[in-house]
């Protein structure tokens, strides 16, 4: 078992589980991820605990990549969040107000208390990505 389940959590918005329900990215692509992320592998730190990390798309090489931005508070937070998703070759960047945004998001969410996580999680809001052995 990998360091990162016993000790972090990971969540994806709704918004990006739909998306990856929809391009079929499934939630180990994303635990592996998340374990590079806290390891310090990301393309871009962001600021404002907002990340960004190349996902590769089953199949394809680096053109047919995808681009996720992740809330993350390094080195020692107990949570990761998967918000947002974009294939590089659609688009080159987010823009300055949906970064903003988007780190907002990242900050509220880190610093989130446990039970207003698990008030997100009732609500749907943010669905935790489950580690199967």
């Amino acid at each position: 078992m990998c360091y990162i389940y016993k000790k972090m959590r990971v969540f994806k918005n709704k918004w990006f589980a739909r998306w990856a329900r929809l391009e079929d990215v499934p939630d180990s692509v994303l635990l592996q991820a998340a374990t590079e992320i806290v390891a310090g592998q990301v393309e871009a730190d962001l600021g404002g605990c907002l990340f960004k990390k190349r996902l590769a798309r089953e199949g394809s090489g680096k053109r047919g990549s995808y681009r996720v931005l992740i809330g993350y508070k390094k080195p020692n937070a107990e949570r990761i969040v998967f918000l947002y998703a974009f294939a590089k070759n659609a688009r080159a960047n987010i823009s300055d107000k949906e970064k903003e945004a988007l780190s907002l998001v990242a900050e509220a969410f880190v610093s989130a208390t446990d039970a207003q996580v698990g008030l997100l999680l009732k609500a749907g809001s943010i669905v935790e990505v489950q580690h199967h052995e």
